[in-house]
């Protein structure tokens, strides 16, 4: 039963979806407070037809992390070296499977030529992100569903 990354599919939209409302419904509360507003907000590109714009978006590389034909986590890489999104599935959290995905985030960043990698973490995923070796890149952000902290990390040494 091992994780498999691969390249998103317009045939997992739909799953991609479930998972990406249901990490921030669920796991991100520390972010969103339950706060009704905060919580449509940051869902609402989410929907099935906000995940396929995502899949259409040149800007964006995006992957899911599968066991068993089962979606259990989604991430999404920019063309500007920065990783967009790194959500995982409730069930199927403490299991790896972020970890893994994002191994694949920072080697595609890699083989795009980028040598460090930023993002934003959310409070949620803060801890998860520095225990990667991620840092804190400048102050805590005012984002526009939830505050969020600037981070980089170098990919590999320059030569």
């Amino acid at each position: 039963m091992s994780i498999s990354i691969r390249r998103a599919t317009p045939a997992d939209v739909s799953a991609m979806s479930r998972v990406l409302i249901a990490s921030i419904t669920e796991l991100c509360a520390a972010d969103h407070r339950n706060e009704e507003k905060a919580l449509a907000a940051w869902t609402a590109n989410k929907s099935e037809a906000g995940v396929a714009k995502m899949l259409a978006n040149p800007d964006l590389r995006v992957f899911v992390a599968d066991r068993d034909e089962r979606i259990l986590a989604v991430g999404a890489i920019t063309m500007g070296g920065e990783i967009a999104l790194n959500y995982v599935a409730p069930d199927a959290r403490f299991q790896g499977v972020s970890r893994t995905l994002l191994a694949r985030l920072e080697d595609e960043l890699v083989a795009l030529g980028f040598t460090e990698g930023h993002l934003e973490a959310t409070e949620t995923a803060r801890r998860f992100y520095l225990a990667a070796g991620w840092l804190e890149n400048g102050p805590q952000a005012n984002g526009r569903t939830v505050n969020g902290y600037p981070m980089r990390k170098t990919l590999i040494k320059a030569a």
